[in-house]
């Protein structure tokens, strides 16, 4: 399935059911979808630990809130968990409001959140990138 425009989802697995998704661009109605099969796909190949890298969402609506919240409560079906790292501070004050950040843990950086789920301290830049999708922006990778 392709991305919309502008949504870019990138998967790293950190370990055998462990991923880190990088999520670029704007979480609304438009990508939300989008970003909910990524993240069922993830389940389906086992993975059962989630950190959800926001750094690069600049903008966040219900739809994308209804994503999270969906796949924390899955992640809970399977005995597993969703972390969220580096909200900007738009998505971060939509998490707050909405008590979202008492339902899974948020980390001011992704390597943080990979630290506290693996249970080590670390380098976790040694990750194996699994999916990459197009961010639909001239000039990005």
């Amino acid at each position: 399935m392709s991305e919309p425009a502008g949504l870019g989802v990138e998967v790293a697995v950190i370990s055998s059911d462990a991923a880190i998704i990088t999520v670029c661009g704007e979480l609304d109605a438009d990508t939300g979808l989008a970003l909910q099969h990524q993240l069922a796909g993830q389940v389906v190949h086992g993975r059962r630990h989630l950190v959800l890298d926001l750094a690069e969402v600049p903008f966040m609506d219900s739809s994308g809130l209804r994503v999270i919240v969906r796949t924390v409560n899955d992640m809970r079906n399977v005995d597993g968990s969703v972390s969220l790292a580096a909200p900007t501070p738009v998505v971060r004050r939509v998490l707050d409001l909405t008590g979202v950040g008492m339902t899974c843990r948020i980390f001011d950086t992704a390597d943080a959140a990979c630290e506290a789920l693996l249970g080590r301290k670390g380098d976790v830049s040694d990750r194996t990138v699994c999916d990459t999708a197009d961010r639909g922006t001239p000039g990005t990778p």
